[in-house]
């Protein structure tokens, strides 16, 4: 059954800010693995569970026409109203129901998204729609983040993890997907010609009010929000404190660069 987490407005207010879009090189291996594919034309790119467009957006240079779906409202509308391309366009509508004829989509993209969907039916939209030699990219950055900042970069992340940790106890059970690093979303995908990568690393500069702002849009922040609102916001701005003290500054808005690890699953459709 498919997970619906994210339709609050005030949520994909969130996502919309704080967000990051696929790091470079997750991109570039996707990008890359379209061009061994061959994947041509490139006419229509799909993106599923588009969330507010981050992902959606940089398909723009590599497609006659991108569309993101997604099945909340709120996060349609968050993405209509970033700045976007002419060839983008957005449509409400669930994972395992996409508004697209048998055979005629070129490429189908998930970013952070694919563990929330209902995989079997799901997987069988993706082999529906996709067109012969049609190739798909799921992917998802990993819990396994590191916080960077001068001389103080593990203390950091010693307290970045502290506080997933005790968020993770609010995780939806889909987030095992996750943990598997993908594993039964490489296993569901309806390709022979597959593959599962797990070793994606970037780095993402952003403020420490930005890393304050990822946490609040976590899936499971939001849980914990609903269930006691006074420790949650306490949570966050002990932590925040936590890293400014570590860091010797007063500003939140000091950058920082936060370490992340991506994984994708890649399938080519025969022919």
């Amino acid at each position: 059954m498919a997970v619906r987490l994210f339709e609050a407005r005030h949520h994909a207010v969130l996502y919309q800010k704080y967000r990051f879009s696929p790091s470079e090189n997750l991109q570039s291996l996707i990008f890359s693995y379209l061009e061994e594919k061959k994947v041509d034309p490139i006419r229509l790119a799909v993106d599923v569970g588009c969330g507010s467009g981050q992902s959606t957006r940089i398909l723009a240079a590599h497609f006659e026409k991108v569309v993101g779906t997604d099945i909340s409202e709120a996060q349609i509308e968050a993405a209509k109203q970033a700045a976007s391309f002419p060839n983008v366009s957005y449509h409400v509508c669930p994972a395992e129901e996409l508004p697209f004829e048998d055979g005629s989509v070129d490429f189908i993209t998930a970013f952070a998204a694919a563990h929330w969907f209902d995989m079997p039916r799901f997987m069988k939209e993706v082999d529906r729609v996709l067109r012969p030699h049609g190739c798909v990219a799921l992917s998802t950055y990993t819990t396994d983040f590191s916080m960077h900042y001068k001389d103080c970069s593990e203390r950091l992340t010693e307290i970045f993890t502290e506080t997933r940790d005790l968020l993770l106890e609010y995780a939806d059970e889909k987030i095992k997907l996750v943990f598997a690093e993908y594993k039964e979303v490489f296993e569901s995908v309806p390709c022979q010609d597959k593959r599962r990568v797990t070793q994606i690393l970037d780095k993402i500069p952003m403020s420490v009010s930005g890393v304050i702002g990822l946490f609040q849009s976590f899936s499971m922040y939001q849980a914990f929000l609903r269930s006691d609102p006074e420790a949650a916001k306490s949570l966050l701005q002990k932590t925040e404190q936590r890293f400014l003290d570590t860091m010797g500054v007063c500003s939140n808005e000091t950058q920082v660069e936060i370490g992340i690890r991506s994984v994708s699953v890649l399938g080519c459709k025969g022919p």
